[in-house]
């Protein structure tokens, strides 16, 4: 790209390495690079691999920003990866994990109070730095000759802060977006508990904390906007004293101005008062005038019931689908017994032989040509009464009574005969 008046292009590109760690370096061969190029850049020792991400007169922004000067001592960059370093570059990688898991295995057995976060290995693959947290100074000389001796290469230890740790592992916030510091949050702040105060936050750690450990940096955000709002509004320990009696701010609605007092007698009730009115009754207490009463400045405030329009716009299911009962399903076993009950039920003509289904030929045929019913006497029932004491399984001692006759059973053998 030409720039106006035939000047130069600045010849210092930003360069990223592995968890957005970003340096500059000068292109002293003037090399035509873009953004995403990955290159080979000066190390010591050796080179190192990384990814161009700015390049042109953004760059020099971001060195004024960071307070790195143009002039000064700055690596170069050698040239662009060929496929050579490339594959060198990725098989150090892929190291990388399980080279963790031992190295934090090592620490334990010395019993270092440190944590190993993160390993980063040159792009050459002839060192490989150690990055760890730790509250106190840590003495890791045998550390070190134990790394050493077990990966043989060169080892470089750096101790980083929780924040900087969470910005190079990543994660995803309560928010649910990507961690800011990971992203595009640069520098950290100090974050004091009296932001959340200020915002009329509950100061439970749990909820306050991030994945670091300490003050979510967002809570820096809005704070000048809330700062800007309290200007105008009476402090939180405002007392009002009334004829009824001493009134105390017990809540504050920041943007829209309003405060809720009670009295010291009657705690449960809290009366809503613009904050224009609650400095008109201070001005009036400085005068030595006591108030009538808050309810001649309440505001009544009408409640909002909030709007139900669900729509199923990504393909929920239904909210009463558990409401309806299921049908009951059939057993296929049951099908052919029902049907044989339901053909039994239907109405027979007057002197028609009984049906012969398959299951009772046999009992049929026992019983003889069927007999044509005497009108003058009720024809016997052949209903057959199940003997109770047949089913019961016979006692060990007690004589079986399975072939006992009943005068049922008699009479039938009787009509047999």
């Amino acid at each position: 790209m030409s720039l106006p008046g035939g000047e130069a292009p600045f010849d210092c590109v930003e360069v990223r390495f592995k968890n957005g760690r970003k340096e500059f370096y000068r292109n002293a061969e003037t090399l035509t690079l873009s953004i995403g190029d990955v290159v080979a850049t000066e190390a010591s020792p050796g080179h190192d691999i990384g990814i161009v991400t700015l390049t042109g007169e953004l760059v020099k922004m971001q060195m004024k920003k960071k307070g790195v000067k143009p002039n000064g001592e700055i690596l170069k960059i050698y040239r662009k990866a060929s496929q050579k370093d490339i594959d060198i570059w990725s098989d150090v990688r892929s190291k990388e994990e399980p080279m963790k898991v031992v190295a934090r295995e090592i620490a334990i057995k010395l019993k270092l109070e440190m944590k190993i976060s993160d390993i980063e290995f040159q792009g050459d693959g002839s060192k490989a730095t150690f990055y760890y947290t730790a509250n106190d100074r840590v003495d890791f000389r045998q550390l070190i000759k134990d790394f050493a001796r077990e990966f043989s290469i060169r080892i470089e230890m750096k101790q980083v802060g929780f924040r900087q740790e969470a910005s190079r592992l990543g994660g995803i916030g309560s928010c649910g977006r990507e961690l800011c510091c990971s992203t595009w949050l640069t520098d950290f702040r100090s974050v004091n508990t009296s932001a959340a105060r200020y915002q009329q936050l509950s100061l439970n750690p749990q909820k306050l904390a991030g994945q670091c450990g300490k003050l979510k940096c967002c809570l820096n955000f809005e704070l000048d906007t809330y700062l800007d709002a309290l200007k105008g509004l009476p402090d939180m320990d405002t007392k009002i004293y009334t004829e009824k009696g001493d009134a105390f701010c017990q809540k504050v609605d920041i943007f829209k101005g309003l405060m809720w007092f009670a009295y010291t007698n009657d705690m449960a009730h809290w009366h809503v008062i613009t904050a224009e009115q609650v400095k008109e009754m201070v001005s009036l207490n400085k005068n030595k005038e006591r108030v009538t009463a808050l309810e001649d400045y309440a505001v009544e405030i009408a409640a909002i019931e909030p709007e139900k329009n669900f729509q199923n716009a990504v393909g929920q299911d239904s909210l009463t689908r558990f409401d309806a009962p299921k049908p009951k399903k059939r057993r296929p076993g049951n099908r052919e017994g029902a049907t044989a009950n339901n053909a039994n039920k239907k109405k027979k003509p007057a002197g028609a032989a009984p049906a012969i289904t398959p299951g009772n030929a046999n009992a049929n045929a026992a019983k003889g040509p069927a007999i044509a019913p005497n009108n003058n006497k009720p024809a016997p029932s052949n209903k057959i009464v199940p003997n109770k004491q047949a089913q019961q399984p016979a006692q060990p001692g007690q004589p079986n009574n399975s072939n006992k006759i009943t005068p049922a059973n008699n009479k039938n053998a009787n009509n047999k005969k």
